[in-house]
């Protein structure tokens, strides 16, 4: 146990002190504080001892100099059991400082309420991060407090402990005091490298909050949990059990196509993380329901994406089919009634999940891969018309729209569309003509079209093989990237076969 005599008190969240300073003036703790929160103090009526006065020396710089004084980390950093640390604060006349509690000028709170680099720059803490480390690294004789969550655990272990603190406590405080420090320095590097579009510097940083401890990952036996940059997911789960590993994983894939989609327009299935069936049909019903027949046998136990708010009518029709997640840009109170009544069923209101161009990880062992998302919003100059025969306005709109599709699918990856809805999907085949067939047989089993069929390739046909493939099973235009050896082989035959063909200038893989 270690007596705390004197505390050190500089925060920029002054949130909860004053049941913190009662707790600290019951057990006669002196109490030191600069700036703001010595006003503070002071106008809670708590006796205090300004930081300027006991280090005899002013705060310089605008306040940028306060707490970085010898006095001070000599206090913090003095080992109580060194004979030799002992002896020279005697000599200088300084003081042993028991209990920090800091936290700091709030950086990420500023990076999101202006762009004036000045002000931000104005907002990286200095003096707290190192009085922090400072208390983090003596923890055996000093506690350090980072966050205003952690008074009441402060208070029930002085209370508990008359005054003291445990080591247990002090270590475990430490802990999180390094990982403040850690998470802060991370985020203030990332706000540099970012303004300098430094998207792969020489040491990478990646940091983020806890949201939630999961059941455990993809299979029982793992362990797992999710984090955010931000504070949180920006969904709201307003219904249903646990979300699993595997369910996040599921609803960001289907909300990384949903966001790619017109705004309030479009219903995506997802199973395994690949989408089963998607279309962008006005009616909303409608959309739900043509985004069913795509793959209603697949379409069973996975989640469902509407990229609009769900009302009475389509929850009547969602209640049908078992379903794992529901996501909805917000849901009317009659449906909800309706879908409440499945007691395990998640609901999630997507209204403020947007999507950012940030860069993506892939992880094994200790290394891991990093690249920006494929988030690219798709226009007419990102194409090129190679064939004869010209797609008209309604032909082009489900090329795109395929296209778009074609790359949130698992590599290989062939999507059959029919005006702005899929009809058949093959995913994920080490062979493209593998997922040609698979798409193929999808579209033969659970449609009955007369329409023309457009085709997406998420990378260029090596060989003829593929696109003859789809056009001998009614498909009248393909879309793909460019790139291939024999792309004029590919272009002769759409010649000779009357098919539409239009090349990306870009290829769209995932892997």
């Amino acid at each position: 146990m270690k007596k705390i005599k004197k505390a050190l008190i500089s925060v920029s969240d002054k949130k909860k002190l004053k049941n913190l300073l009662k707790v600290l003036t019951k057990y006669k703790i002196e109490l030191i504080s600069s700036g703001g929160t010595y006003r503070e103090i002071k106008k809670l009526k708590f006796r205090c001892l300004e930081v300027s006065e006991y280090t005899d020396s002013p705060e310089i710089l605008g306040g940028r100099v306060k707490t970085l004084h010898p006095k001070i980390h000599a206090g913090i950093l003095s080992k109580r059991s060194n004979k030799s640390h002992r002896r020279d604060l005697r000599n200088n006349k300084f003081e042993e400082i028991d209990l920090v509690v800091v936290n700091f000028y709030p950086f990420e709170k500023t990076l999101e309420q202006t762009n004036n680099h000045l002000k931000i720059i104005e907002n990286i803490d200095v003096g707290g991060p190192t009085m922090v480390r400072a208390a983090a690294k003596n923890y055996n004789d000093v506690t350090v407090i980072t966050s205003s969550d952690q008074y009441s655990e402060l208070i029930d272990e002085i209370e508990k402990n008359n005054g003291s603190t445990s080591i247990e406590f002090r270590e475990k405080m430490s802990l999180e005091a390094f990982s403040e420090t850690a998470y802060y320095d991370a985020v203030i590097s990332n706000y540099f490298n970012k303004i300098k579009n430094n998207n792969f510097p020489k040491k990478k940083i990646i940091y983020g909050n806890l949201i939630e401890k999961l059941r455990y990952g993809e299979n029982p036996h793992q362990h797992a949990a999710v984090y955010s940059k931000a504070q949180s997911l920006n969904i709201k789960q307003i219904h249903g059990k646990q979300l699993s590993y595997n369910n996040y994983n599921d609803i960001f894939s289907a909300l990384t196509i949903s966001k790619s989609l017109p705004k309030n327009l479009g219903t995506v299935i997802v199973k395994h993380a690949n989408p089963c069936g998607v279309s962008i049909n006005k009616n909303k019903l409608k959309s739900y329901q043509l985004a069913l027949a795509c793959d209603p046998v697949s379409a069973f136990g996975g989640i469902v994406s509407c990229n609009y708010k769900i009302k009475k009518t389509l929850a009547i029709e969602l209640n049908n089919i078992f379903l794992e997640v529901i996501i909805a840009n917000g849901f009317d109170p009659a449906a909800l009634k309706i879908l409440n009544k499945k007691k395990n069923l998640r609901l999630i209101d997507s209204t403020n999940f947007t999507i950012k161009n940030l860069i993506r990880f892939n992880s094994t062992n200790e290394s891991f891969l990093t690249q920006s998302e494929d988030t690219e919003n798709f226009n007419i100059e990102n194409f090129k018309i190679v064939s004869k025969k010209k797609p008209n306005k309604s032909q082009l709109k489900d090329l795109i729209f395929a296209f778009n599709i074609c790359r949130y699918v698992k590599s290989n990856a062939i999507v059959l569309a029919n005006q702005e809805t899929t009809v058949g999907i093959g995913s994920g085949q080490p062979s493209r003509l593998d997922s040609c067939q698979i798409a193929i047989d999808k579209m033969k089993k659970f449609q009955n079209l007369d329409d023309e069929i457009v085709a997406a390739s998420d990378a260029f046909f090596p060989f003829i093989d593929g696109i003859e493939m789809l056009v001998q099973s009614g498909v009248t235009a393909v879309i793909q990237p460019s790139g291939s050896i024999r792309d004029k082989e590919i272009i002769k035959f759409a010649n000779q076969t009357g098919t539409i063909l239009v090349f990306s200038k870009t290829r769209h893989f995932r892997h």
